[in-house]
């Protein structure tokens, strides 16, 4: 992420901001369904090749096609109430 927001090619930025967006929010999930995930076979194996699809130097890697179909929709919808929560904590903290 480091090299990335230091070069001068900013495409690679966002690719990289992406990646974390979305593994971010897998990391969130997984810590709810672990529980219960880690029983079916191959989970960890399946996992991996999730978070190696998510990193794929393609066009069509996982981060940016979860990222678009997904959390890029649900956040433009939701993004008022999530800027009004926030700034609600802010206040309170």
């Amino acid at each position: 992420s480091i090299k990335a927001i230091e070069s001068s090619s900013k495409e690679d930025d966002t690719m990289w901001l992406t990646y974390w967006v979305v593994y971010g929010l897998f990391c969130v999930a997984e810590s709810f369904s672990d529980l219960f995930l880690y029983w079916f076979p191959f989970y960890y194996a399946g996992k991996c090749l999730f978070l190696v699809w998510c990193m794929a130097p393609v066009p069509w890697n996982g981060s940016q096609v979860l990222y678009h179909s997904i959390i890029r929709p649900f956040f433009l919808k939701h993004h008022e109430a999530v800027d009004n929560m926030m700034s609600n904590f802010s206040t309170r903290a």
